[in-house]
């Protein structure tokens, strides 16, 4: 067996142990999801984590990522994927697919967030050349999940923010009503505002089709 395998064997088990029927369903109901839950919450989760074998082969670890997202059947098989995707060693730009399939295919926020913040937002800090254009593209993408990516994917940058593409980003989403777009616009907006407040409230002011929502949270602690 090879330890790819002992390691969505041992992910299956884990889970299966923990779970809590009686926590699953208000689990699934919070999150509006038709895959179900097994009823285990976070920290059991980053307890499993943690006595995972450890993976050093590149291949065999996106091979196992891929399997377990895939192939899941419970929810907390992909939140198990999600945070083995974030895996510091293995972090390239060549990734981006495999984080474009995971957006589009999960498509809520509580894996899309994450994906956006901790695995594109670094990889667009690393290598701007090939993720700026990218960002550009999904702001205008068919799939709201690639364009909320685009809006929030550079939350914490702080003073590396790259100010053009948040612009156009959030330009480019300014007139959407969908809710999930909206609040990342605030959200992106507010975060920002934590770095350079003044430049974030005449962006608000300088756009007066910005929705209620946004610009609400974009002012929120100012």
């Amino acid at each position: 067996m090879t330890l790819e395998v002992s390691l969505i064997q041992a992910v299956r088990a884990g889970l299966e142990e923990l779970a809590n029927p009686a926590k699953a369903p208000e689990m699934q109901a919070y999150m509006k999801s038709d895959m179900p839950f097994l009823g285990v919450q976070k920290p059991e989760r980053v307890t499993l984590l943690k006595s995972l074998p450890v993976l050093t082969d590149r291949d065999e670890w996106l091979e196992a990522v891929q399997t377990l997202w895939r192939e899941a059947t419970y929810r907390e098989e992909r939140y198990v994927a999600l945070a083995l995707s974030g895996d510091r060693r293995f972090q390239s730009v060549e990734l981006m697919p495999w984080f474009d399939e995971m957006i589009v295919t999960g498509a809520w926020w509580d894996y899309v967030d994450e994906i956006a913040a901790r695995r594109v937002g670094p990889l667009l800090r690393s290598a701007p050349e090939v993720v700026r254009p990218l960002m550009l593209k999904w702001s205008v993408d068919a799939d709201r999940w690639r364009r909320r990516t685009s809006i929030i994917c550079q939350l914490g940058a702080k003073g590396a923010t790259d100010v053009e593409l948040l612009t156009a980003c959030v330009d480019a989403n300014v007139d959407d009503r969908d809710f999930f777009l909206r609040k990342g616009i605030g959200w992106a907006l507010r975060e920002f505002a934590k770095t350079e407040p003044g430049w974030v409230r005449s962006f608000v002011e300088s756009r007066p089709g910005l929705s209620p929502l946004s610009r609400r949270e974009a002012l929120k602690h100012m």
